[in-house]
């Protein structure tokens, strides 16, 4: 455990070597199991009720461990008995954990409810995790500038994520989920952004308020985010797959065809995957087609981490290799 003023360093074997950092939440999931989402003001029978470990950040992390990436979490967890939950699936992982405080108060914990075709609603209370803060990132920042890829999502405070682009000299990737207002500089760093359709609207419309409010098209979407200035970009489209953008132009990533059982983490899972695949020198597009089989194989398993493969499992291919 450090506090926010503890320096992080990567073991010098480890700098260079593809190390990835992941910077966000660490939750603990309480899971529900429905026929279908209630109504508002509907009561409904469930079952579950599994206490297990999430957040987008470790979520995120332990995607990229069990991969094989070399990866160390940034974050931070309460002092109640669920903190343990909560770093569970980092440690099983071998995740590096010397970048995660202990702070007084709750484990940050999401509320997952999941009907029966796999679909879920979660509702998300922050806990710890609203003290991973500039100061603590700061106090990282010999880890992060060593990092070939640092990762970051949107469920830690503004400013924990505004500290990041000065620090980071490899790769920022960047999935603001949920999306808050930044500094646009921010996300004019992401390299790439990681973003679903409906993200990626409202990123757009911090880069470029006078923005068409017409209907885009996918490919339209992430050519306007590229011309906003970002390098590179990647669009989420569910069972459509990905679509990525960058300084070579358009590239399609087809989906994997699974019937999908869960699909909460899966695109934390996405995450983790497209990380290892940067880290290891892959381009993008390439990255992302192993993001898109990592996706897929996370929704044929219940809960978040659980669900995500290991080095060398076989994955889904991708529908275009199907046939």
């Amino acid at each position: 455990m450090i506090d926010a003023t503890t320096r992080l360093l990567i073991p010098e074997a480890e700098r260079g070597a593809g190390t990835i950092v992941v910077v966000g939440s660490i939750n603990v999931d309480l899971i529900a199991h429905v026929r279908r989402h209630p109504l508002p003001g509907e009561t409904l029978h469930g079952s579950g009720g599994q206490m297990l470990p999430g957040g987008k950040g470790a979520n995120q992390a332990v995607a990229a461990a069990r991969l094989g990436g070399s990866v160390h979490m940034i974050g931070a967890v309460g002092t109640d008995p669920q903190a343990a939950v909560g770093r569970s699936g980092l440690q099983a992982a071998g995740v590096g954990l010397e970048g995660v405080r202990e702070v007084e108060g709750p484990t940050g914990l999401a509320i997952v409810t999941v009907a029966e075709d796999g679909e879920n609603s979660i509702v998300v209370i922050a806990g710890a995790n609203a003290a991973v803060d500039a100061a603590q990132v700061t106090a990282a920042r010999e880890a992060i500038g060593a990092a070939a890829i640092v990762v970051a999502q949107g469920e830690i405070p503004r400013e924990g994520i505004e500290a990041l682009p000065a620090l980071v000299t490899g790769r920022f990737l960047h999935n603001p989920a949920p999306v808050m207002e930044l500094d646009p500089a921010v996300l004019l760093a992401s390299d790439p952004l990681v973003v679903n359709e409906h993200e990626a609207a409202l990123v757009l419309a911090q880069l470029d308020p006078g923005a068409s409010a017409a209907e885009r098209s996918p490919e339209q979407t992430a050519e306007a985010l590229r011309a906003t200035g970002i390098a590179s970009v990647v669009l989420t489209l569910g069972a459509q797959g990905a679509l990525v953008a960058d300084a070579d132009g358009l590239h399609a990533v087809p989906a994997a065809r699974v019937t999908a059982v869960d699909t909460t983490g899966a695109g934390d899972a996405f995450i983790g995957a497209l990380a290892v695949g940067l880290a290891r020198g892959d381009a993008l597009p390439v990255a992302a087609r192993l993001a898109s089989q990592v996706g897929a194989f996370a929704a044929t398993g219940h809960g978040a981490q659980p669900s995500y493969p290991q080095a060398g499992q076989a994955l889904p291919p991708l529908s275009e290799e199907s046939a």
